[in-house]
């Protein structure tokens, strides 16, 4: 971890924008998101289902409304059918993707939380100002020392020491924190109650001629957790009639789809919202569209089915080939539709739609905040007092009657 040096650490601001430098203003709820670009180019629209008809062939939905036209094609008539008919062409995209090779590569822009190295494994203090110390959640700690840089290759006569914590005096037999011989300080399984202000008191002589020298050491020791991040979805689909239950069946079907696609990494789709609207289009009319927006999340590893015992398994990893795979999925309809000669279906994948945000989230209680803390400028830091969290937000945000570490409300 590293020490580092807070010069507000004696009063810590809050870590939210109400003057932590944060980027959102105001006491908003933003998520952190990065715009990723859409899947596929311009082509053709594209359709998403298709089913085998009762002598094993193919039939191709056809129901299409006299007059209407799709985006950048004259619409052909032809007879009508079911929206249901095209349901189960996702099957067969489905199988084809999952016989496809993995992609290359996979996005790496994971948070860099903060890592322990062998250099910071042992902590030492200042005499100038408090240290802060960076701990993850129900882990164990590195060895807070309690000298200075200077005093830790110096040779100390009957030194003794006495670290004193939130709660109190620190005694070597406490089960959580312990105190060694040498004056260290360590935790077992860092707990959110644990964080706070830790003060050392060392006595020592320099030489035994001189007489004992006193030194206090602050430390502000944070837990700290991992941030958690999914992948939100847009996707627009040209629909039946919006009261229509095609549409519904559809939005079942194309749900069931992208979950299956993902499950075996451990993943889920929720869908957030799904509407019908009426849009205009230039030289067409009106014309129905669905806008679908879901997201992909990966399972906490105690409610998968599979755990994750490898670094193959990792959140980002699995996310990563979940998003390549929606991708894929979402750019072999615009391929399918692309090669069709029939007319086009009543419900279609519109091409070139599918967009993506990535969305960081902290635990309520937890916020990002990199100015005050550059030591773990992409973890998710327990909020200091006067500040909160309340939900799944980004920020601490300000509170001036916030008194505890990892506050969830304002009150």
């Amino acid at each position: 971890m590293g020490s580092q040096a807070s010069a507000r650490a004696g009063t810590p601001p809050a870590d939210g924008p109400g003057g932590s430098g944060s980027v959102s203003a105001g006491p908003s709820f933003r998520h952190a998101v990065r715009r990723l670009p859409a899947a596929g180019g311009r082509a053709p629209g594209n359709d998403l289902l298709r089913r085998g008809s009762a002598g094993g062939g193919v039939v191709w939905m056809e129901a299409l409304a006299p007059g209407r036209a799709p985006r950048g094609r004259r619409r052909q008539a032809g007879a009508a059918g079911s929206a249901l008919s095209a349901l189960s062409v996702a099957a067969v995209l489905l199988s084809a993707l999952l016989r496809a090779p993995p992609a290359v590569g996979y996005l790496a822009r994971l948070p860099r939380s903060f890592r322990l190295t062998q250099d910071s494994l042992k902590i030492v203090g200042s005499s100038h100002f408090p240290v802060s110390v960076y701990v993850m959640l129900h882990q164990k700690s590195p060895h807070v020392l309690c000298v200075t840089q200077r005093l830790r290759n110096t040779e100390l006569v009957d030194p003794s020491f006495q670290w004193h914590g939130p709660k109190g005096k620190i005694v070597s037999e406490n089960t959580t924190a312990q105190v060694t011989s040498t004056g260290s300080l360590v935790f077992q399984n860092f707990e959110e109650t644990m964080s706070g202000v830790y003060t050392c008191f060392l006595e020592y002589k320099p030489t035994v001629e001189e007489t004992v020298k006193n030194l206090q050491l602050k430390y502000v020791i944070y837990a700290y957790r991992e941030p958690h991040f999914y992948y939100q979805f847009t996707a627009r689909y040209h629909a039946a009639p919006c009261n229509s239950i095609y549409n519904i069946s559809f939005e079942k079907k194309l749900l069931q789809i992208l979950s299956k696609l993902v499950l075996d990494l451990s993943c889920e789709i929720s869908l957030l919202k799904s509407e019908c609207h009426h849009v205009k289009m230039q030289r067409a009319g009106l014309q129905n569209e669905l806008f679908f927006t879901f997201s992909v999340s990966s399972i906490d590893t105690e409610k998968g089915s599979k755990p994750c015992t490898d670094h193959n398994c990792e959140t980002s990893k699995r996310l990563s080939k979940a998003k390549n795979l929606i991708e894929r999925f979402f750019n072999q309809q615009v391929e399918v539709l692309g090669k069709r000669v029939e007319p086009l279906p009543e419900i279609y994948y519109i091409e070139g739609t599918l967009q993506m945000v990535w969305v960081n989230r902290c635990y309520p209680g937890y916020g990002i905040n990199a100015l005050k803390h550059p030591k773990c400028p992409e973890c998710c830091v327990i909020c200091s007092p006067g500040s909160y969290n309340p939900r799944d937000g980004t920020h601490c945000l300000q509170c001036n009657s916030s008194l505890v570490y990892g506050a969830k409300a304002c009150l």
